[in-house]
Order: C-alpha cells, then sequence, then structure tokens
C-alpha cells in the first residue's frame, strides 16, 4: 500500500534530484523510496530493491542528529534577523 510523504529539502537538492530522475527515465518517488530501502535492508540485502544507488543520492545523504524540539521556524527568523543588520 502506498503512502504520501512530504519532505522539505533544498531547493537546489530538488531540482538535481529531479534532473537525475529523468536522466535515469525513473520517478524522483521510486529513487527516493530504493535509497530508504536500502539503508533499512543493510543487514538483509536480499530483500533490497534492484535499483542501484547513485553517487549522487549516496552524497545526499547526511548523518546530522536533530533535536526532536528544534524550532526551524525560530532557527531561520534568527538566521534572517543576523543577515540583514
Amino acid at each position: 500500500m502506498d503512502s504520501k510523504l512530504t519532505l522539505k529539502l533544498d531547493k537546489f537538492v530538488i531540482d538535481k534530484a529531479k534532473d537525475y530522475a529523468t536522466s535515469q527515465k525513473r520517478s524522483l518517488s521510486r529513487i527516493i523510496e530504493s535509497y530508504l530501502r536500502s539503508l533499512i535492508n543493510k543487514d538483509n540485502p536480499k530483500e533490497a530493491d534492484d535499483i542501484e544507488i547513485s553517487p549522487f543520492v549516496k552524497s545526499i545523504a547526511t548523518s546530522v542528529k536533530i533535536p526532536a524540539d528544534f524550532d526551524y521556524k525560530k532557527e531561520y527568523g534568527d538566521n534572517l534577523e543576523n543577515k540583514y543588520k
């Protein structure tokens, strides 16, 4: 059963990922699903999807841990305030 997922990403990353998906003749959703599947199936590679994850897609992965109480709107506002002082 498929479900919708909304992600907030940098516009540059989205544009480049869409270009990559088009060049691979695959949907961006399918590529992201395959990437996430590869993460959760590291212990059991037999269940991995048949799509190989490209170096570009692997390069956008990050291990940054964001606290659960992180207020991105406040941080963004603080950043803009500092930028235009």
